[in-house]
């Protein structure tokens, strides 16, 4: 099997070096953003800048006056897009620039994920890096030329000026070098497909972890990078890697991980909730936009590691997190927000920071002498400009654990003491559009954190959040909308959206048994399958087969700081195919593995959500099986523990292939079987735990 990258070295564009040039009449029409759906793009309507919003109006207006397209591309919590739209996309000199050299558009990449990934791939073969706001200059129909991220004023209007007389005097080589790289975009993703079955082995899941060694941080935890993301489908994959081989390094390497991520500043340590990246390898100054798709996974991280490891202090961190979504996030309509700006008041991080002479204000002495030991605050400031952030260094021990009942009194006694001082400032602004393939993850995480600690409002959330997408996004056919704002919804799904609510929507039925979530779990797949599917490589498209403008339909193959969305569709179409019987999607999960195996084993950091589905396939997932009346209370007792490969059905109707003929009247039994070959029977969880343990005790037996 043959997988490669084709990223060509001639697709780096030499932007000549030109004086600038004259200035022409702005014939342009107004700036068109008020009545975007995405408040991102709404922030942009007071730009002097003649913004128009991606789509056949912006490229045909850029074919007729033959001009370049600028496409900006942000989102509303990017704290360096709101600095380059205060440096430049308001500054009147820059806007006549753009106006008249240019047909300026707008894109919120959230809203637009698919547009966001081709012109970020145009970056990372021009640059080898990107980021956002990341702006491009592309040909009138849509083929990138040139590509960056963040520029200050006057070398902006270096590039404005640079970009324009190039266009200008060598159109034709612009035209020539658009192409060549719109190729390289093209064949970015390029699958060479010769094994059509996998012949993957518990071995070959084994080797997958010795490359973690040198990518990861064993005493920080995270990835070794100057800058930390929490990267949770990395974290599940070792969790699940740590259980399935009995080594004990992945697990620590995780523990590390879940430990300084909560005790550093990208944990809030007041209000709850993550903050998107450390901006050091030690986890201690956040980048400050929080976001739904990060909190959501990291509510689930927690949760695992609570049932794993029984820390009280992730079972705290996964009552705040939950606390935070619900408080700052939750829509009234049912679903979450998308995010919480970085800025407020015009300043990075003003609404979570602190300076010394607040905190004496504010506290009395024995407060303020635990606050300022305990989370590293000092009177010159751990930060920038005599700033304060709170975060817990690791001599003061793992988290609390070291301190007596007096000091913890005190220590929360301050902390409500700020948090009441800090509700008082001026918060970040909220960017209220509702995203499906986020508040899937979110359904998923208060799955996981009820099933951990059994609060019965974390249930709850998941199913209004998951009634409410269907009501809301999904159609009788399974089609999804990916946003919501205002009541309206309008953007067609991407194949995350799909992937994640489908995770979702089993996640929910193994949790209560109700067969509808089922049941749309596989309308939604079919769906996706039906318009998203390549027969011809066995992956699926990103966009759908409903007709497009961009340039190339994307296939997104590796993890970020989401999932995916084919390596989550490989383990729906696996446990989905299981649940139902359905041997066609097990094959296409199969096959799915079989094209992405060498790239898997090849770095299998880049590839954890597949890395998952490796794992379900190579060691065959158990099928737990629980009717009866009491089904549901045996149900939440058996997943209050770690069991990443189990797959579970079960209630009071016998409306699954696997529960025919296992309905006893008057009984609740448990029916733990692996390929369809069931255990006896038994009536209690610790019972089908021990079946579960010598299942596990064979198969590491043999595996020596």
């Amino acid at each position: 099997m043959k997988l490669r990258y084709y990223s060509p070295a001639y697709l780096v564009i030499l932007i000549m070096l030109v004086a600038c040039g004259t200035e022409e009449k702005d014939n342009s029409a107004d700036n068109r953003l008020a009545d975007a759906s995405s408040p991102y793009l709404r922030e942009h309507a007071d730009n002097p800048v003649h913004w128009m919003e991606w789509g056949e109006e912006a490229l045909a207006k850029a074919k007729k006056e033959n001009k370049p397209l600028l496409i900006s591309i942000g989102y509303a919590s990017c704290h360096w897009c709101h600095v380059m739209e205060e440096e430049s996309f308001m500054d009147s000199i820059v806007a006549q620039k753009i106006n008249t050299q240019f047909v300026p558009v707008k894109v919120d990449r959230e809203e637009r994920p698919d547009i966001d990934m081709i012109y970020m791939n145009a970056a990372m073969l021009l640059n080898g890096r990107g980021g956002w706001p990341l702006n491009v200059f592309a040909l009138p129909g849509g083929e990138p030329f040139f590509a960056g991220t963040y520029f200050p004023k006057e070398q902006w209007l270096q590039v404005l000026e640079k970009v324009h007389e190039t266009w200008t005097n060598k159109e034709s080589t612009v035209r020539e070098q658009a192409e060549k790289l719109t190729r390289g975009i093209k064949s970015r993703e390029l699958i060479e497909v010769e094994a059509t079955e996998s012949e993957m082995s518990k071995k070959d899941y084994q080797n997958l972890f010795p490359i973690w060694k040198e990518y990861t941080d064993a005493e920080r935890g995270g990835f070794n990078q100057t800058q930390k993301f929490p990267m949770p489908a990395a974290w599940e994959f070792l969790m699940q890697y740590a259980f399935l081989t009995g080594e004990e390094e992945p697990m620590e390497l995780v523990t590390t991980t879940l430990n300084h991520m909560s005790a550093g500043g990208i944990y809030d340590h007041l209000g709850g909730g993550f903050a998107r990246y450390a901006t050091d390898p030690e986890w201690k100054v956040p980048h400050f936009e929080k976001m739904l798709y990060d909190n959501a996974q990291l509510l689930s991280l927690y949760s695992k590691g609570f049932k794993i490891t029984e820390n009280p202090e992730y079972a705290r961190v996964v009552k705040e997190t939950a606390a935070f979504m619900n408080r700052r996030l939750r829509s009234p309509e049912g679903g979450f927000f998308s995010s919480l700006n970085a800025d407020s008041e015009g300043e990075e991080g003003r609404y979570y920071v602190w300076k010394d002479e607040d905190l004496r204000n504010l506290l009395s002495d024995a407060e303020y002498d635990l606050i300022s030991a305990y989370y590293q605050t000092s009177e010159a400031g751990n930060w920038e400009s005599g700033k304060n952030v709170l975060y817990i260094a690791p001599s003061q021990g793992q988290f609390s654990g070291a301190m007596d009942e007096s000091e913890l009194k005190l220590l929360q006694q301050a902390r409500n003491t700020l948090l009441i001082e800090r509700q008082t400032r001026i918060r970040p602004s909220t960017d209220n559009k509702i995203l499906t393939s986020w508040n899937a993850l979110a359904i998923s995480g208060f799955l996981e954190a009820y099933k951990a600690l059994g609060d019965e409002s974390y249930l709850n959330t998941a199913r209004e959040t998951a009634g409410f997408i269907l009501e809301s996004q999904m159609s009788e056919e399974g089609a999804l909308k990916r946003n919501r704002i205002d009541g309206q919804s309008n953007t067609p799904a991407m194949l995350d959206d799909y992937a994640f609510l489908a995770k979702a929507l089993i996640d929910l039925y193994e949790t209560d048994f109700e067969i509808q979530w089922l049941e749309s779990a596989k309308t939604v797949t079919d769906y996706a399958i039906a318009h998203f599917y390549n027969d011809e490589s066995g992956i699926f498209y990103y966009t759908g087969d409903s007709g497009s403008d961009l340039i190339t339909r994307n296939v997104e193959l590796e993890d970020g700081v989401t999932p995916s969305s084919n390596g989550i569709m490989s383990q729906v179409l696996f446990r989905l195919g299981n649940l139902l019987q359905d041997p066609e999607m097990i094959k296409k999960s199969e096959r799915m593995i079989a094209v992405m195996q060498d790239r898997i084993e090849r770095n299998s950091t880049a590839y954890p959500s597949w890395a998952v589905s490796m794992g379900l396939m190579a060691y065959q997932p158990f099928e737990i099986a629980i009717m009866g009346e009491n089904a549901l209370k045996l149900n939440h007792d058996l997943q209050a523990n770690y069991l990443p490969t189990a797959i579970f059905m079960g209630g009071e109707d016998e409306n699954l292939p696997l529960l025919k003929n296992k309905k006893v009247p008057g009984e609740t039994l448990i029916y733990v079987c692996r390929s369809r070959v069931c255990k006896l029977p038994v009536r209690s969880p610790e019972a089908a735990l021990d079946q579960v343990r010598n299942f596990r005790k064979e198969e590491l037996t043999n595996d020596l």
